[in-house]
């Protein structure tokens, strides 16, 4: 009785900290819409620990016996349910009525994310099935409801982590959380809403920016096509359109727009211009209208430099897992998104290695208007990749997530993987170079980093990891004059193994994880506080260790081309952040900024 006051309490408090509707925000903003309805807010709920709620018939229930605050998941304290044990099975429940000037409008029901696979009902009936935990998905619901009338929306979702065949990431495969594996996300935990589109409308676009010849090329896929309809592309620096095309409406054939002198996308300068999209019938009328934005930028490799626009650009990043104490996977509102990356420039950083969470597409949002540069990973710790379900579960996400976020100039980098180590069959090998293949057709404009550390195979460049406290020893291993420091030794262990790569120097080379450093200070009575290395005892010995460590990797700019320093929070109980977990300044700010942008050695 007790703990389901805590629960009824915990949900009021939930409700009222959000007013009317938690994360009310347009969730998808380089592709909106006008007519859309957000389904964020209080919904009926039950946890089904035993996995029994087909057998109860929950596709038709009406209501289940407790509530919850989408998009939320159970865990977290924000969803007013917080069961942070196991969870096998849950199941969602509300009503939706389509507005009634989406009359004749094809009707798309959308989800931001949902761990793991998830069954969608609407009066009983199966809507459809998805299976992955953090990319975005639809319905078309439109047989399944009426203009008018009030429909039954049943939610049903399904997360087994123990199975190894789900990439889930830093979700804890034990009962509580421990050193870098934390509470677990089950369930809806982003934002769901419905939409009205037209049933010639645009599907998505794939956005390629070519600064060289100074134009875009649009390549549009449409839901279906009419005879005569047209697509017109407008491109806008404020209220002047500076690029327009008006073209056939054709599936997959790129649309080239000019654009004269055009203004660059950047960190110094993150200009975006804004894009409307239209699909007209053959008499002119507007079917479907889309705004957008778009950044013009180039992120290509030569040698072993990295180039922005043309230019090396070093990339001083951090670590980001995008837990949050109250939502867990899912942030507070909005503006939480916006002040990590502010919070993260103002120590120094120009961007960050989204880690082992695939971030929402407002976090992307933020980082495109702010200029902040971005690496874009899956979550895939938790799996067996030598498990052919776990590769296939794997692949059809990693999909697609390249195809949502491939338009957003922060984005910089794909990571696929992190820290895969020695192979036991041959398999491991070729999934990887699959999922690289994979990922270079799907989006040959960025580089991919198929493993942040560990194995290093078919790749764009290199990376390592090291949590080597002393700084002298991190230059010196780093770089010993003849070779640089590579985790995984090369060449075959058995001969079950794979032949893998040795870092020959001419790609390049970023230290995508150091630090880690804890400090006893800073952390006071956390005997269970989690780091790298034995703790800095004072503030003091932080900024001399971090100092030493930033200046060991800058030592080698004409080598090393960036760094990745662990971590931008404290996450639970590894509290290694240059930030608290409830995100309050630990450090002075002042001195780590002046440290991590500490000015590279002039090249000789």
């Amino acid at each position: 009785m007790k703990s389901k006051i805590l629960i009824i309490v915990a949900l009021l408090i939930a409700v009222a900290s959000f007013g009317q509707q938690p994360r009310a925000e347009y969730p998808r903003p380089q592709f909106e819409r006008a007519e859309w309805l957000n389904l964020n807010g209080e919904w009926s709920f039950t946890l089904d620990l035993a996995g029994t709620g087909h057998e109860r018939d929950f596709v038709n229930s009406k209501g289940f016996d407790g509530n919850i605050i989408v998009p939320f998941a159970p865990e977290s304290k924000l969803s007013g349910v917080a069961h942070t044990e196991f969870i096998n099975a849950v199941w969602y429940q509300r009503t939706i009525q389509i507005p009634a000037e989406w009359k004749g409008k094809n009707i798309k029901l959308n989800f931001g994310a949902v761990f793991y696979e998830s069954e969608i009902f609407i009066d009983g009936k199966f809507v459809g099935r998805h299976y992955g935990g953090s990319d975005s998905f639809s319905f078309d619901i439109t047989e399944f409801v009426a203009d008018g009338e009030v429909h039954n929306l049943v939610v049903h979702a399904e997360s087994d982590l123990r199975s190894e065949d789900l990439p889930s990431g830093k979700q804890s495969h034990k009962l509580y959380s421990h050193v870098c594996m934390y509470t677990r996300t089950t369930g809806i935990w982003q934002t769901v809403w419905m939409e009205a589109v037209n049933p010639c409308g645009l599907e998505r676009v794939q956005v390629l920016t070519d600064i060289d010849q100074n134009q875009i090329v649009v390549t549009p896929t449409f839901y279906n096509l009419s005879n005569g309809n047209r697509l017109c592309v407008s491109v806008k620096d404020g209220d002047k359109v500076v690029a327009k095309a008006d073209v056939v409406a054709a599936q997959g054939i790129p649309v080239v727009i000019p654009v004269k002198k055009p203004k660059l996308w950047s960190p110094e300068s993150p200009f975006l211009y804004d894009v409307v999209y239209e699909v007209k019938s053959a008499s002119g009328q507007v079917l479907d209208k889309v705004d957008a934005y778009v950044g013009m930028r180039k992120i290509h490799i030569d040698g072993t430099q990295i180039y922005l626009n043309n230019k090396p650009y070093y990339q001083r990043l951090v670590l980001d897992q995008g837990f949050y104490p109250d939502g867990v996977w899912t942030a507070p509102s909005d503006e939480a998104l916006k002040g990590d990356i502010e919070m993260s420039m103002a120590a120094g950083f120009n961007g960050a290695r989204l880690h082992q969470k695939v971030f929402e597409e407002r976090f992307y949002y933020w980082a495109d208007k702010l200029g902040y540069l971005v690496w874009g990973e899956m979550a895939s710790w938790g799996k067996n990749s030598s498990s052919v379900a776990a590769a296939r579960n794997f692949i059809s996400e990693w999909t697609n997530i390249v195809v949502r976020d491939r338009n957003h100039p922060a984005l910089v980098t794909w990571t696929p993987f992190n820290e895969e180590w020695e192979p036991t069959t041959n398999e491991m090998g070729r999934f990887l170079t699959d999922v690289y293949e994979l990922t270079r057709k799907l989006d040959p404009s960025r580089p991919v980093n198929t493993v942040s550390g560990g194995l290093y195979v078919i790749s764009d460049f290199c990376t390592s990891h090291s949590y080597q406290q002393d700084g002298d020893i991190l230059r010196n291993m780093l770089f010993d004059g003849e070779k640089f420091y590579q985790p995984q030794a090369p060449g075959k262990v058995n001969a079950n193994t794979i032949d893998h790569l040795y870092y020959d120097g001419k790609v390049p080379y970023i230290i995508d994880e150091f630090g880690g450093i804890k400090c006893a200070e800073a952390n006071p009575s956390k005997e269970n506080a989690w780091g790298y290395g034995d703790a800095a005892m004072t503030k003091e010995d932080f900024y001399k260790r971090l100092e030493s460590q930033v200046r060991a990797i800058i030592s080698h700019s004409d080598k090393i081309c960036g760094f990745c320093y662990t971590q931008l929070t404290d996450v639970e109980q590894e509290q290694n952040g240059v930030y608290y977990f409830d995100r309050t300044s630990k450090y002075d700010m002042e001195r780590v900024r002046a440290i991590f942008q500490m000015a590279l050695p002039e090249k000789k």
